[in-house]
């Protein structure tokens, strides 16, 4: 279990990458929307400035030209009629001064509303007022033939008009440059609000790469760093990501996976350690029982001999000086030490199965089973067996411990025989990667209850005096069996079986090692 860390828990609550791009594109949203908006201001500004000035102010200015020819053509009419008196020439007077009229009314509309026109529109006005005082002292005598009065001869009222007029034209055009201007200015605000939107882009994209950097890029480049240096051996490393509350969670993982490696670790160690000191023991053991198995050969096994060999002196010797109960003493003295010595060689036998190094060879389970039979010919004439088998396989493994493999299981099948003459037999079958034997008499038979207990050590069926045996045998046969890599059972499931049948398997040469 991590106890619980109360900086762990405030890296937990920071603000999730979610949370973190949701403010980022608020944020630059409000910088997109507004720097638009004032482009979009500026735009319609500029727009507006521009729809006045040639909507407007320009059409204005280019019918200041057709007033001012009215009033000239009007004066051009007047004076040819007052000296042609030809009715035409009225008329063209007359539609001159409709002409002035509706031309004037034309721009007052043009100009009308417009900011900054009042002195255009006024003067406008004025250029009316000097027409009609001069059409009243001067064209309206002519035209009906009445004289003019005299400080009117010289069409002073006209030189007004052309005073006038100019001070129009100035007006006109200072409105014109005016607004000018203003759409100069206009057209500088969409230009300065266009690079001002285009710089807030620029720096809400670098916001944005920053915030990337910040929220996901820094603490994925710290956290891989520390995986790594974890991934190499650094198992002390702590996590300490800052930024997004995932990168936290995920390195509060990390972290939490690295000490539960240093706990399994640190375990694994100390396991490790037991394993190094319990294999030490181990082989510490294994010499002593190689030690005490160097005795059991020489230092045991010698005076054993001994013993039997003064015996049998003894009896040779003094025979007719001992009475029966004393020659039963002997041989019971000659038979114990001769138990012994086949007790002791079973013993060295068994040991050595497992703790020798087997060699791996290729073994023709056939020479085995004659060397088996070789070893048991004598025990087949006392009893009259008959042992078959059938075309035995070649095995890899030990020659040696096949061969006993092989002479005990079928020495207990002529061993525990009944009243026929044994009849044993050792077949074989083929079962993927292993061979499976089996090893059937019409002996006495075993009881199921004891199917587990006869492979082990010393473990004894029937008495010494009615079957003879250390015991060893088939825990011997289980040791070389599972040190070849297979395992053997007693079969009691067999309807052909009249005796014993065991079952026993071997790793195929062909078997792909496990």
């Amino acid at each position: 279990m991590i106890p619980f860390d109360a900086a762990r828990m405030s890296r937990l609550s920071r603000i999730r990458i979610g949370q973190w791009f949701g403010l980022g594109a608020l944020l630059l949203g409000i910088v997109l929307i507004a720097s638009l908006a004032q482009a979009g201001v500026a735009i319609y500004r500029q727009s507006l400035t521009r729809d006045i000035v040639t909507n407007r102010i320009v059409p204005a200015v280019l019918l200041q030209p057709q007033l001012s020819g009215a009033m000239g053509q009007q004066d051009t009419a007047i004076r040819e009629y007052a000296a042609s008196g030809d009715p035409a020439d009225l008329a063209t007077y007359r539609q001159q001064i409709a002409a002035e009229a509706r031309t004037a009314a034309a721009m007052r509309g043009l100009l009308s509303g417009v900011s900054g026109s009042g002195r255009s529109l006024a003067g406008i006005s004025a250029l009316q007022a000097a027409a009609a005082n001069w059409r009243t002292a001067y064209a309206e005598p002519l035209a009906a033939k009445r004289p003019v009065a005299p400080e009117n001869a010289d069409d002073q009222p006209f030189s007004r008009i052309r005073s006038t007029n100019v001070a129009l034209q100035k007006q006109q055009s200072a409105l014109y440059g005016e607004f000018a201007r203003r759409l100069n200015d206009r057209i500088n605000d969409v230009y300065w609000s266009l690079g001002i939107a285009a710089l807030a882009v620029l720096l809400s994209a670098a916001g944005l790469v920053w915030l990337i950097r910040r929220a996901v890029l820094r603490p994925l480049s710290s956290l891989a760093t520390n995986v790594r240096a974890v991934a190499q051996g650094d198992f002390d490393r702590p996590f300490d990501v800052r930024g997004a509350a995932e990168f936290a969670e995920l390195a509060d993982t990390v972290d939490g996976m690295r000490q539960r490696i240093m706990e399994e670790w640190r375990r694994t160690a100390d396991h490790r350690r037991k394993l190094d000191e319990q294999a030490t023991e181990l082989r510490r053991s294994n010499a002593e029982l190689e030690q005490f198995a160097y005795i059991a050969s020489h230092d045991l096994q010698e005076p054993l001999r001994k013993v039997a060999s003064f015996c049998q002196m003894l009896e040779r010797k003094y025979a007719d000086k001992l009475d029966d109960r004393g020659r039963q003493y002997i041989d019971f003295a000659v038979d114990g030490s001769k138990r012994m010595q086949v007790l002791i060689n079973d013993l060295l036998s068994f040991s050595r199965v497992g703790r020798i190094e087997r060699r791996e060879q290729t073994v023709d389970m056939n020479v085995c089973m004659d060397r088996a039979l070789a070893s048991l010919s004598q025990l087949c004439e006392e009893t009259g067996a008959e042992v078959t088998a059938d075309d035995l396989p070649e095995l890899p493994g030990d020659q040696t411990q096949y061969t006993q493999l092989l002479q005990n299981l079928i020495g207990n099948a002529l061993k525990f025989h009944g009243e026929e003459p044994p009849l044993v037999h050792v077949a074989v079958l083929r079962e993927g990667s292993m061979w499976q034997f089996r090893c059937s008499d019409n002996g006495i038979g075993i009881d199921a209850d004891y199917g587990e207990r006869i492979f082990l050590i010393f473990q004894r069926l029937h008495p010494q005096d009615v079957y003879s045996g250390t015991g060893i045998g088939l825990a011997m046969c289980k040791k070389v069996v599972e040190h070849h890599g297979g395992r053997i059972w007693l079969d009691t499931t067999d309807p052909d079986a009249r005796g014993t049948t065991i079952r026993w398997t071997l790793p195929a040469e062909d078997a792909s090692p496990t």
